[in-house]
């Protein structure tokens, strides 16, 4: 079968500059799914850019060849277009959109805010065809249907806003899908996804790509994901290709330096963990019975309040010196938590946190501390976000930004600033000469560092961590949990690692509570929850995680049942409403909730 798109010698620069894009070559055919796997900046977006033509300003194509057959892979080449040649407007007409549709990595900055999301998707038909309002109407609503949405009507009316990531992503999938394209690209398409939000839309693309019998060129940095969706592998580094071919001996026997490299890299739930260490006798950080309800306000001004629960009679303890990891889904609670024991969100009567800065110190409650003592707790208890850019001042140097916690707690002189400063960069592995330079002359992994260096300013205890490595490459993952272990291991701190990586969660902690819905459905040492799990929910989450290995998919049928309503679980943790069972304790540090 010829290929449906070919791409040949491809070369894309910047400016007067060498190419950062240089003699890439690959093809798909019709049904089949191609990955492009790599780093950040190894090329891997741009060239499918370049194939839509839509590259940034600044970028050129230096040469290149980028065949589309004109009948959707039969044929004998008559009609073929080259689309590094066609005019703009027949691109625009005839094959962005229609021929070669694109989900983009991130949904929210791809959808407009101001128009409802039907309008949006339908868009996209009246630009290729000519087709009434209601006709227009009708195809998206059956696209909304087939891509999950279980009200179509109720999506056609949504605003991005009011959808989650993985509903936002799915309507990003129906957009793509709704002028029957010959090629999908999905950039990244469930990168920002839950595990268990992620293997829903990829048994969905996988679905959609059956019933319609596209190709697929999936843009990706997770080999869990390749091993589950690709037959071909483009395996790109720095703007070359460094290895390609079908995807099963790639996956079980790398043959290039650098493929071997993202294969060490990636995370895994290994069979053995080193068991609980003794001495847990002395706790940093302990929540009792935490419950947190937000009112929400009704979209009409008649109807009352809605009252959320987005925690609800959660226990924790965290061991001076160890890693309590709090996993589950987007709104399971486990960011409201962190920021509860941080004393950032106040607790609903009858719960408690408390805090002990040093061995043997009375525990100091936090939500009832005067200013001092909360300026104190503050030095002792930082955290590290999810996304470093967006907590990283884009107006401030880096000196400024590591500087400024100990301006606000009136410490050293800034001579002494200086000096703290250099050493926090040395100590996360950056040079002191980067002090001056601004946050966007960082990648991702730098900037995480500086995250996690900004936070040890102050000598704390206890680091919150809020998904720290869930934006990054597979080897840039690895570096930093690698530096979050050798600071911990020499500075005896604390952890509270929120994250829906299982695999990362397994690496770095002693202890794993699984959240849903605000409560705590099982908790236990990672030995135990991730090798002899009972919640159907931790199976669930364990299911969804991807692996690179083409022998083990996705358990499609398992995610759905964890993931589902807790009335189809089975009857031992089966209930209905707020009428949950209580957390009862199965072994020794192991607890589930279920009916005894």
């Amino acid at each position: 079968m010829r290929p449906l798109l070919s791409v040949e010698d491809l070369s894309i620069g910047f400016g007067k500059d060498k190419p950062v894009v240089r003699n890439v070559n690959f093809s798909v055919a019709p049904g089949e799914t191609l990955a492009l796997v790599g780093e950040s900046g190894s090329g891997k977006t741009i060239s499918c850019r370049a194939v839509l033509r839509i590259l940034p300003r600044t970028a050129r194509l230096h040469s290149g060849r980028m065949m589309l057959s004109g009948s959707a892979g039969d044929g004998d080449g008559d009609g073929d277009l080259d689309l590094a040649r066609i005019s703009e407007r027949q691109m625009r007409r005839d094959v962005r959109g229609n021929r070669i549709a694109m989900i983009f990595q991130e949904p929210m900055r791809s959808l407009s805010p101001l128009h409802r999301i039907g309008n949006q998707v339908a868009e996209i038909i009246h630009l290729h065809r000519s087709v009434s309002e209601s006709e227009a109407r009708r195809e998206v609503l059956e696209c909304f249907e087939r891509v999950g949405f279980p009200d179509p009507d109720r999506t056609w009316r949504s605003y991005p806003f009011e959808l989650s990531g993985g509903m936002r992503q799915r309507a990003m999938i129906a957009m793509a899908m709704v002028a029957k394209p010959d090629l999908l690209i999905a950039d990244e398409p469930t990168t920002a996804l839950d595990v268990t939000t992620q293997a829903q839309v990829l048994g969905l693309m996988k679905d959609l790509q059956q019933e319609t019998g596209m190709a697929m060129i999936l843009v990706t940095h997770d080999l869990g994901v390749v091993a589950n969706m690709a037959e071909q592998v483009v395996v790109m580094h720095k703007g070359r290709v460094m290895e390609s071919g079908p995807a099963e001996p790639i996956l079980r026997a790398p043959a290039h330096p650098y493929t071997q490299h993202l294969f060490n890299a990636a995370p895994k739930i290994p069979e053995a963990i080193c068991p609980l260490r003794d001495g847990q006798e002395d706790r940093i950080l302990e929540l009792h019975n935490v419950t947190k309800t937000f009112t929400m306000r009704s979209g009409k001004s008649w109807s009352k309040p809605v009252l959320v629960r987005a925690c609800e009679q959660v226990d924790l303890s965290l061991p001076r010196g160890k890693t309590l990891a709090i996993v589950g889904e987007s709104g399971s609670g486990k960011t409201t938590a962190a920021r509860i024991a941080l004393g950032a969100e106040t607790v609903d009567p009858g719960g408690e946190v408390l805090f002990r800065p040093t061995t043997g110190a009375a525990p100091l409650q936090v939500h009832d501390m005067d200013r001092d003592a909360r300026r104190a707790f503050q030095r002792q208890a930082q955290m590290v976000f999810q996304d470093p850019y967006s907590s990283l001042s884009p107006r401030q140097r880096i000196f400024d930004t590591l500087a400024e916690p100990l301006e606000i707690h009136g410490i050293g002189s800034r001579a002494d600033h200086k000096a703290r400063a250099a050493e926090m960069l040395r100590l996360v592995g950056l040079p002191a000469d980067m002090l001056s330079r601004y946050p966007h002359a960082f990648s991702g992994g730098q900037r995480q560092r500086l995250s996690i260096a900004r936070a040890l300013m102050l000598d704390p205890a206890l680091l919150v961590c809020d998904e720290p490595t869930s934006a990054l490459d597979v080897s840039v993952q690895e570096q930093i949990l690698t530096l979050l272990e050798e600071i911990r291991d020499a500075r005896q701190l604390s952890y509270l690692f929120i994250s829906h990586d299982l695999a990362v969660v397994a690496r770095i902690a002693d202890e794993v509570a699984v959240m849903r819905r605000g409560m705590i459905v099982e908790q236990g040492p990672p030995e135990v929850l991730f090798h002899d799990p009972k919640h159907p929910y931790t199976k669930a989450l364990i299911a969804a995680q991807p692996v690179p290995d083409v022998d083990r998919p996705i358990n499609l049928k398992l995610v759905a049942q964890g993931a589902g309503a807790p009335e189809s679980w089975p009857e031992a943790f089966r209930f209905a409403g707020q009428d949950a069972p209580p957390l009862v304790p199965l072994d020794p540090g192991h607890k589930v909730r279920c009916h005894v």
